[in-house]
């Protein structure tokens, strides 16, 4: 990873990361780290390798707890044991989803909850794990990552995009509520990210060519890109944002 930028007030500071031992969750980690904080995150898979990779490129491990996020206890069991270890919760980024390509006619009851609760759901009650907490010490930043991919009116994965919508929604909602105390609150919609998911997914030449002949900007994404607004969104530069969806995508959407 490449350190664009310095933002000294996130040394020492204790981020809980979801899904942050893979793709681009793995670029945060890697990113926060370079930045000082102390590191804590959830992911399904083994990510004892990443772990490794971690503590000797930066000289100290990130804590990893193995759990599923759609398991609402195990979250925020895992949230708790990042506090004991590395302090009360300072920065939370939500970034586990699972975009996952679905038909209308496919989506079952059960296929709906699964994606929501993946997508939506843990968003809501990791928010709630660390904001009382954040509350009271007056500080804090909850960062709820979306997507482009609700606000271009994409077909093909409408529970994703209905999940995405909702977050933004929400995030503002929780803007309102915690501000009074402190504690800030915003969306990151990234457009596409070329990680090696999207790779080996559905990164065709063809959808690559027209997609990046949507953007202003004509570079594909990689994840500093999103690491770099992350950090951002965290730190005290972005003080006085709350409310907000930022968004990442080389000029394919406007806001405004």
């Amino acid at each position: 990873m490449t350190k664009t930028a310095t933002f000294h007030d996130l040394e020492g500071k204790s981020v809980y990361i979801t899904g942050g031992g893979s793709g681009i969750g793995a670029a945060l980690t890697d990113g926060f780290m370079a930045q000082g904080a102390k590191v804590a995150f959830i992911g399904r898979s083994d990510a004892n390798a990443f772990v490794q990779e971690m503590t000797l490129k930066h000289g100290r491990k990130p804590l990893f707890l193995q759990g599923d996020i759609t398991d609402t206890a195990r979250l925020q069991a895992t949230i708790a044991q990042a506090a004991k270890m590395h302090g009360d919760i300072d920065v939370l980024v939500s970034n586990a989803a699972n975009d996952k390509r679905h038909t209308i006619a496919e989506v079952t009851p059960d296929m709906w909850d699964d994606l929501l609760a993946i997508n939506l759901k843990a968003y809501f009650f990791a928010a709630q794990a660390v904001a009382a907490k954040m509350q009271k010490r007056g500080s804090g930043a909850i960062i709820n990552f979306s997507s482009i991919s609700y606000m271009m009116g994409n077909g093909g994965y409408p529970a994703y995009t209905a999940a995405n919508g909702a977050i933004t929604a929400m995030t503002r909602s929780l803007a309102r509520e915690l501000g009074p105390d402190g504690v800030r609150c915003n969306a990151l919609a990234p457009g596409w990210v070329l990680t090696q998911k999207q790779l080996d997914k559905w990164a065709t030449p063809e959808g690559l060519a027209a997609h990046l002949e949507r953007q202003c900007l004509k570079t594909h994404l990689v994840p500093q890109d999103i690491v770099d607004a992350t950090l951002f969104l965290a730190s005290d530069a972005s003080r006085m944002m709350t409310g907000q969806c930022m968004v990442v995508d080389g000029g394919v959407v406007t806001t405004g």
